[in-house]
């Protein structure tokens, strides 16, 4: 995402040789580490799992992870490919069978693979105990963050539990060093002005709550950002919360942060509008210091399918390199 190597009859007439001088030798040696069966036991959202080594059929239906996966080059049977951004490599593998999105899954094609392991989360969650039933020897592995835990930590458990899964520990190692670094980056350059999280959808913009605001909301806790606004009742909406263009002119953000959502689908979309033309070409936006003094931040354009430790620490490192830039002229 091991190929049997063919013996020769030369090699297979060696093999023998040294079979039987170990024989004359003395007891056999015991089997090497990678020869012998292995297993894991990790925690997850669900509790305690004990998993073999590497596992032989995986699938994949956690957005979040997708990416993690694909990097450390895990073969993988089925998955959401649907969901997929075209960044992660997973999509040009004909090979790996789509089971669609999480509104019309194909739940079916998942026991064709007799999987051992489902990593599964985001947006496919809803479908834990559908799995269950039809794969129930499976183990299915969800690794969302939880409610009530800091986010940060919890990107980080993610890729830390996969990494001791699939036997990646250094790779997931890096993953969360290079996050770390990104925040201390982050909060390093900070200058304590007001923030504003936006999304923006179909032309239009919607607010993205410090703490609960979908994507950009948990960056206030990481980094201790003071919110430009507060509304009352907001939640955790894809579109982010109604607001007008006269209330973010009036909160006057010096920073204002942005996800554009529908990005990764531009090309099949031609009524397309950047973020970029939504918020910094509105003339009721122009008095804003953030559109002002070019302190507009935009997540990558895949983060609507792409919410993995690497796209925030690519974002949280576009957010520092930001705010040095500005420091220098002051």
């Amino acid at each position: 995402m091991s190929v049997p190597r063919i013996l020769t009859a030369t090699a297979l007439g060696l093999a023998a040789v040294v079979a039987l001088a170990g024989c004359a030798s003395g007891p056999a040696a015991a089997p090497t580490e990678s020869a012998k069966a292995s297993t894991v036991t990790v925690e997850d959202n669900n509790g305690e799992h004990t998993i073999s080594t590497p596992p032989a059929s995986v699938v994949a239906t956690d957005n979040r992870t997708f990416q993690t996966l694909a990097d450390w080059g895990i073969p993988v049977k089925a998955a959401a490919v649907s969901l997929m951004p075209e960044t992660v490599s997973y999509v040009k593998d004909k090979s790996i069978i789509d089971l669609g999105t999480h509104m019309e899954p194909d739940l079916e094609s998942v026991v064709a693979v007799a999987p051992d392991l489902i990593v599964n989360g985001q947006r496919f969650t809803q479908h834990h105990d559908k799995l269950a039933a039809l794969v129930p020897d499976a183990t299915i592995l969800e690794l969302d963050p939880r409610d009530g835990q800091p986010f940060d930590a919890e990107l980080k458990r993610q890729v830390t539990v996969l990494g001791e899964v699939f036997g990646k520990e250094k790779e997931a190692k890096k993953l969360v060093d290079d996050f770390d670094k990104a925040v201390d980056r982050a909060k390093k350059a900070y200058d304590g002005s007001g923030v504003m999280a936006v999304t923006t959808s179909g032309g239009k913009i919607g607010y993205l709550a410090p703490k609960v605001g979908r994507t950009l909301g948990p960056v206030f806790d990481i980094l201790g950002l003071k919110p430009a606004l507060s509304v009352e009742g907001a939640d955790d909406n894809h579109k982010g919360d109604d607001i007008s263009v006269e209330a973010i002119a009036a909160s006057n953000p010096s920073w204002i942060l942005v996800m554009d959502r529908d990005a990764v689908f531009a090309k099949d979309d031609a009524s397309y509008v950047q973020a970029a033309d939504i918020l910094e070409k509105n003339q009721a936006l122009a008095s804003v210091t953030a559109i002002q003094q070019k302190h507009v931040v935009y997540m990558p354009t895949d983060t609507y399918l792409n919410e993995g430790i690497q796209t925030y620490t690519t974002f949280l490192n576009s957010f520092a390199d930001a705010l040095e830039k500005s420091a220098k002229k002051s």
